[in-house]
């Protein structure tokens, strides 16, 4: 199985899964980026972005929402 920076392996008691977690963007192999383009945010998708920064031990993650009148309104901060 290949790995790349956007893919988290899945590994419980041991077993190591074929399917993973595929992140929207890593930037600089750091920082976790989700993209999104909807009129409203879930708060499934912030609950997303804290585990995967859990589960990553990275420290920074943004959830990016594309559809808004200013991009700077649709960028969410997590800090692990």
């Amino acid at each position: 199985m290949e790995f790349y920076p956007n893919f988290i392996p899945i590994v419980y008691d041991h077993l190591q899964f074929k399917e993973g977690l595929r992140l929207d963007v890593v930037v600089d192999n750091q920082v976790i980026c989700e993209l999104k383009a909807l009129e409203t945010v879930n708060p499934v998708w912030e609950a997303q972005i804290i585990s995967h920064l859990k589960l990553t031990d990275k420290l920074l993650g943004f959830l990016i929402n594309f559809n808004v009148p200013r991009i700077r309104s649709g960028i969410r901060r997590f800090v692990n």
